[in-house]
């Protein structure tokens, strides 16, 4: 499958291209599914960071449709990893319900990084959804000892279900629903209180689009966090 004009521009870009092969698939929730692969020598070639994801090729009524997913326990020896699915009605989503063993799909690796915050924050803020649940564990991972407050929005009751890495005694997990804005408000009701200082401060901030982009915001210009403090991504864009 042709990857269209925007394989073009990742070309342009450096982008990095590999076929992963299924080995198997699980359901998590009823919304939520993880399928396991082969990585088509990616790890090998370019390494692991925390939070990296990957762009998968879809077909969508015959044209190439693209979506990133972050790599869930990459085993760099093995070559092997997972990528986890937040279902709803889409090519994507549609594609992992029928995913099997033996199956391959296209990926193209570009854009994807991460540096660790230096120095190190005295407790890490993050703010996410279920799209982003695999980056979530994957920086809880890079420093385990770290506290962390976690501000995680559902929109579902099996959200609250979805496996996330927590240390109890670490780890301070703050679920929030998707209904009127409650994310944004919750945030600016408890952020200032877990801030001591603006500049040994780190927040990652991955929900969807205009979610991001309003903490963002608030972040900077309210809260006076350096840029190089804030971590945020849109990773998905809402209806």
């Amino acid at each position: 499958m042709g990857h269209g004009w925007e394989g073009v521009v990742l070309k342009l870009f450096r982008g990095k291209d590999f076929v992963f092969t299924v080995t198997g698939a699980e359901q998590v929730t009823e919304r939520y599914r993880r399928v396991h692969f082969t990585d088509g020598g990616l790890l090998q070639a370019v390494g692991y960071h925390p939070t990296m994801w990957v762009r998968l090729w879809f077909d969508k009524a015959g044209k190439p449709h693209q979506r990133a997913y972050t790599l869930v326990d990459p085993d760099l020896e093995a070559g092997t990893f997972s990528l986890e699915f937040a279902l709803h009605d889409g090519c994507a989503s549609n594609w992992s319900r029928t995913a099997k063993a033996g199956d391959t799909i296209e990926a193209t690796l570009q854009g994807t990084g991460f540096e660790v915050p230096d120095p190190l924050p005295p407790r890490m803020l993050v703010i996410g959804d279920p799209a982003s649940l695999p980056a979530i564990n994957s920086l809880l991972s890079l420093a385990p000892k770290l506290p962390a407050t976690i501000f995680f929005e559902t929109t579902h009751d099996s959200d609250l279900e979805l496996p996330l890495r927590l240390d109890p005694e670490r780890h301070d997990l703050r679920t929030v629903s998707r209904q009127d804005d409650q994310l944004v408000t919750e945030v600016k009701a408890t952020l200032p209180a877990l801030i001591e200082d603006p500049a040994s401060t780190f927040v990652w901030v991955a929900c969807d689009t205009k979610t991001t982009r309003r903490l963002t915001s608030y972040l900077l210009k309210e809260l006076s966090l350096p840029k190089d403090r804030i971590r945020a991504l849109g990773y998905w864009r809402a209806a």
